[in-house]
């Protein structure tokens, strides 16, 4: 009797922790976030980011930023793509927070369309 006692509490337990895991949109848009917070993403906008650029801090980060280009120029960072990704985050928080997943998922490739490859 006891078992049948514990096992409703473990599930209640498990319910409330449940809400705390991030979804796995509201990672994308962590990620793409610090991406256009970046020393690249200044780079292509002229533009320092109000709490200043970001840095990934990982060992393997470069020291600068590759003076290259990408392979497909439709790729290309533009100011107002990055401008255009940042308002789309917005939508994509807003749909995250919904629960629309897939309409979030959606929103954060045209983020990721618009944000093109930064340096």
């Amino acid at each position: 009797m006891r078992i049948s006692l514990v096992l409703p509490a473990a599930l209640v337990m498990l319910g409330a922790v449940g809400p705390a895991f991030a979804s796995s949109c509201g990672e994308q848009i962590a990620t793409i976030e610090r991406r256009l917070d970046s020393t690249g993403a200044e780079k292509v906008t002229g533009i320092e980011p109000a709490g200043g650029a970001t840095s990934s801090n990982s060992p393997k980060a470069l020291d600068k930023t590759p003076n290259v280009k990408p392979t497909d120029p439709t790729t290309t960072a533009t100011a107002g793509g990055i401008s255009e990704a940042r308002d789309l985050i917005k939508t994509a928080r807003a749909q995250d927070k919904a629960g629309d997943e897939t309409g979030c998922n959606d929103t954060m490739t045209k983020v990721k369309q618009k944000a093109g490859a930064l340096p």
